[in-house]
C-alpha cells in the first residue's frame, strides 16, 4: 500500500523511494512556505524538484517519513490518484507580462478553485495563457485557454508526453465569466461521456465535429444529442484506443493473467479499475502503462502479481456470477 499522499518514484535493490508534490496553484508560493519545503527537504534527505505543472516535487524519501513530512509542511496530503484535473498552468498575463492581453492568473486561479483534484474519466491538465505566445502550454492541454485583443480562446483535446495532440480550436473571443461556462460544459460532457481515456482520445474517437456541435449547442442554449452510454458486453468488439495503447486479445469472460494488457483489462473489465488503484495503479489514462502487460506493470510498481491477478479475477467472477 503507497503511503498517503505520495507517489512510488524507484525501487533500487529492492529499496523504495518515494515523492510527493504539494499543490502550489499557479506555482504562487510565500516566502514562509517556501522555507518549510526547504526545512522538510533537509530533514529527510529529500531532493526538490521543479516540476512542469508548476509545483515543487520533494523526492528520494523513505515511506516511514511521509506522514510526519505533510504534517511539518502543515499541508494535506495531495489525491492518491491519476484520473483527475491534476494540474493548471497558468502564465503572468497582464499582471506580470507586458505582452500579456487577459488577465490569465485570474482565470486560472478560478479554475484550480473549481476543479483541481476532481475525479475525470482519466486524467486532465488545463493551460492558461494571457496571449497568443502560450507561456501556459494551452495547445498541449487537455483544456486550454488563450487571451487575445477580442477575449478568450478555448481548445480542446491537447496532450504531449509520448503521444503528442495538438489542441482543437473550439470557441473564441469569450468574456472570462462566458470562457468558466464553456470549459464547465466541455468537463461534464466529458464527465458523463467518456471511457477511461483522455479528452483528445475521446474526440478521435467521437469526432471533433460531434464533440463541437454537443458542447456549442449547450453553450448556446441548444439541446445536445443524447448522452452516449457507456457498452460493455460479451459481444463487444474491442477497438485499439487512439495514442498507440496496445490493442490485446482479452475478451469477455477470459480470466486475467499475467500477459493481460491493461488497456484491455480495463476496457473489458471496468469493474476492476477501483482494484488497480487500490495497489497503487493509479494512472490508468497514461498511455505508457495502460499498454503494459500487468506483469511489467506489477514489476514497475514493485507489487506480486499473483496477488493482483487473484484479486483482480475476483472481481471479475463476482460480476459474471450476476
Amino acid at each position: 500500500m503507497l503511503p498517503k499522499g505520495a507517489n512510488l518514484q524507484k525501487i533500487h535493490n529492492g529499496k523504495k523511494t518515494y515523492a510527493i508534490t504539494p499543490h502550489i496553484p499557479g506555482g504562487f508560493i510565500q516566502p514562509d512556505m517556501l522555507d518549510k519545503f526547504a526545512y522538510v527537504a533537509r530533514k529527510y534527505n529529500g531532493i526538490l524538484k521543479l516540476t512542469s505543472a508548476q509545483r515543487i516535487m520533494i523526492t528520494g524519501l523513505q515511506a516511514e517519513d511521509i506522514e510526519q513530512i505533510w504534517n511539518d509542511l502543515g499541508m494535506e496530503p495531495a489525491l492518491g490518484f491519476a484520473n483527475c484535473v491534476r494540474s493548471v498552468k497558468i502564465c503572468p498575463g497582464i499582471v506580470f507580462c507586458k505582452r500579456g492581453k487577459q488577465n490569465s492568473i485570474k482565470l486560472g486561479l478560478e479554475l484550480d478553485r473549481r476543479y483541481i483534484k476532481k475525479e475525470m474519466p482519466s486524467r486532465m491538465k488545463l493551460g492558461v495563457s494571457g496571449c497568443p505566445n502560450s507561456c501556459g502550454e494551452s495547445v498541449v492541454k487537455d483544456i486550454g485557454v488563450i487571451g487575445t485583443d477580442e477575449g478568450w480562446d478555448i481548445y480542446v483535446g491537447g496532450s504531449a508526453g509520448s503521444h503528442p495532440r495538438i489542441a482543437n480550436k473550439l470557441i473564441t473571443g469569450l468574456s472570462y465569466d462566458d470562457a468558466l461556462r464553456m470549459i464547465d460544459i466541455i468537463i461534464r460532457y466529458y464527465q458523463k461521456n467518456a471511457d477511461i481515456e483522455r479528452i483528445g482520445q475521446f474526440i478521435e474517437r467521437i469526432g471533433f465535429d460531434t464533440f463541437s456541435k454537443d458542447v456549442l449547442a449547450e453553450f448556446y442554449h441548444g439541446e445536445a444529442t443524447a448522452a452516449r452510454p457507456k457498452q460493455y458486453s460479451g459481444d463487444e468488439q474491442l477497438i485499439p484506443k487512439p495514442g498507440g495503447l496496445t490493442e490485446g486479445t482479452l475478451v469477455f469472460g477470459d480470466a486475467i493473467t499475467a500477459d493481460s494488457v491493461i488497456a484491455d483489462i480495463i476496457r473489458v473489465y471496468p469493474q476492476t479499475v477501483p482494484v488497480l488503484r487500490s495497489f497503487g495503479m493509479g494512472c490508468l489514462g497514461c498511455p505508457s502503462s495502460t499498454g503494459e502487460a500487468l506483469q511489467q506493470a506489477a514489476a514497475i510498481h514493485g507489487i506480486i502479481v499473483d496477488d493482483l491477478i487473484e484479486a483482480l479475477n475476483n472481481v471479475t467472477l463476482r460480476s459474471d456470477e450476476k
